[in-house]
């Protein structure tokens, strides 16, 4: 399998590749390799969310790519900024007053809004972890409080400190003329207030591993960089952590991809060699335009599992990562489509061991794929559900039996779930779209052969069969292009511009339940 990997052109593997070599230059060099370490980041000042969902599930294909081409033990830290300070209070949260009053404060020092963790930080410290453990993901978690006042990052906070010039050289060029004035890498938390300060510091003295700032009453105040008595701004802190932990791979969106060679910079002034990067792509509305999560554009996690599993979104994420994408209600449909495709392709006969790891389901199931089939696809069902008028699952599942005998919702439990999301997508989304139209006489005469043609079936289930004579029926009435047939298809008989095979919904729904269908479209039933 390691052969394998070496050689396979996947994107996670690609990916892994870099960190082979980054641990064989180190090798090289003389130094001692224990480990692979890769970071995601968290800000806790919200809720998790599908982009968290999405950066944790792509580093963690790269570390089990990597952990097949290597026996190198690798660690994946979930680092949340929980030192930050509280900036603005949420729209959607509890005790807005209280959130107010303690504005400027660490996130681990603003009481708890639903009053179940000790702090804010701490409540959604624990969603996190419960977000990432709820789908399996293999992690350590790093809360920056603890982190800085543990010392951890006190020995390359004192080395940015003796570099405090070279810092400002790196970072001053990035801000405006105003922001120069007041700027430094390091933020004190006033010993006073509490509170995380963009105050200005007027002197630094690194023997003494000291700042001395301007505090809000306008005196002097002096503190030591280390022992969380300051915490660093947020560009300075992303390069700092990464010589601190000694990070090897970080995955960030495109919005990060300017401040990459401020980050590189500043990890080196900290004594430490830059982490193997990689720049995602960030996601577009149903309009094209960014998803902000204070906008509340988009879709959610929650809205997403609603309807799709959490395979499908997991494919999502796996496909072209640094291309954006439109990630909205319409794409589940196809998502969970393409899973159920490359499930089937992955388990086919003639896959070989080596095109089962360009498969993106190996690398979504960790190489352990579940060996599960779907007769009907989501497109499938939700036509099915629309011809049938079919509101529960046991009227679905009626149709699914006819279909594929062997099939039911114990020996396909992943297909029970699917009738569930097909009836809820359906309702949500699909039943208020339609639209039908009446057929026109070349479309007319081409039902009513199409009909009599269904009929003769009798109870075919050979969808293969039955596309056939859908194309023979097509061409025999002139239809060219043939998508010119299908769209007629879609329009009169489902109420829509576009659907599955048609010959797979066929056998599926009956060929004699098909030919009704068309007889009551063709006597205006459904325009009604």
């Amino acid at each position: 399998m390691a052969d394998q990997a070496l050689a396979a052109k996947a994107w996670p593997f690609e990916e892994a590749r870099k960190l082979l070599a980054r641990v064989e230059a180190r090798k090289k060099a003389g130094k001692k390799v224990e480990g692979v370490l890769f970071e995601t980041g968290y800000g806790p000042s919200g809720l998790p969310h599908i982009g968290t969902f999405g950066e944790v599930a792509r580093t963690s294909w790269v570390r089990h790519a990597f952990e097949t081409m290597s026996d190198i033990p690798t660690h994946l830290i979930a680092f949340s900024d929980d030192m930050d300070g509280l900036r603005k209070v949420p729209d959607n949260l509890p005790q807005a007053e209280m959130l107010a009053a303690n504005l400027g404060k660490p996130l681990t020092s603003v009481p708890d809004p639903f009053g179940t963790h000790e702090s804010f930080g701490h409540h959604m410290n624990a969603r996190l972890r419960a977000f990432l453990d709820h789908f399996g993901f293999r992690y350590e978690f790093y809360s920056s409080t603890e982190t800085y006042k543990s010392g951890r990052f006190d020995e390359a906070l004192l080395k940015i400190l003796a570099n405090y010039d070279k810092v400002m050289a790196v970072m001053l060029p990035t801000l405006g003329e105003e922001r120069q004035e007041t700027y430094s890498p390091f933020l004190p938390v006033s010993p006073h207030s509490g509170k995380v300060l963009l105050a200005k510091v007027v002197s630094h003295d690194a023997a003494k591993g000291t700042i001395t700032y301007v505090e809000e009453d306008g005196s002097f105040e002096t503190v030591p960089v280390t022992g969380g008595h300051c915490k660093l701004q947020w560009k300075p802190d992303m390069g700092m952590r990464w010589a601190a932990l000694g990070v090897d791979y970080e995955m960030y969106g495109k919005d990060h991809l300017t401040s990459a060679k401020l980050y590189d910079s500043i990890c080196k002034i900290a004594g430490g060699t830059p982490p193997e990067q990689f720049m995602f792509e960030l996601f577009l509305d149903d309009t094209g335009q960014k998803i902000s999560k204070s906008k509340g554009n988009g879709i959610t996690i929650e809205q997403w599992l609603s309807y799709g599993s959490p395979e499908s979104l997991a494919l999502f994420m796996y496909q072209k990562p640094r291309t954006a994408k439109r990630l909205y209600f319409d794409v589940i449909p196809k998502a969970v489509d393409e899973y159920i495709a490359y499930l089937e392709s992955y388990h086919a006969n003639t896959t070989t061991e080596e095109q089962r790891l360009e498969n993106p389901v190996w690398h979504i199931h960790g190489g352990k794929v579940p060996d599960e089939r779907y007769p009907a696809s989501f497109a499938l069902l939700l036509n099915l559900v629309s011809a049938s008028n079919a509101h529960n699952r046991d009227v679905l599942w009626g149709f699914i039996r006819a279909y594929a005998p062997g099939a039911s919702p114990e020996a396909n439990p992943g297909l029970e779930r699917l009738v569930g999301f097909a009836l809820r997508y359906y309702e949500d989304f699909v039943k208020p779209a339609k639209t039908f139209r009446a057929p026109s006489d070349k479309e007319r005469a081409a039902l009513e052969d199409l009909a009599a043609r269904l009929d003769a079936l009798g109870d075919q289930r050979d969808g293969k069969l039955v596309q056939d004579v859908i194309y023979e029926v097509g061409k025999a009435h002139g239809f060219e292009p043939l998508r010119a047939w299908f769209g007629a298809l879609y329009e009169v008989l489902l109420g829509q511009t576009e659907g599955p095979r048609f010959g797979s919904f066929t056998a599926l729904f009956g060929c004699a339940k098909t030919a009704a269908m068309i007889r009551a479209a063709l006597a205006g039933e459904f325009l009604k």
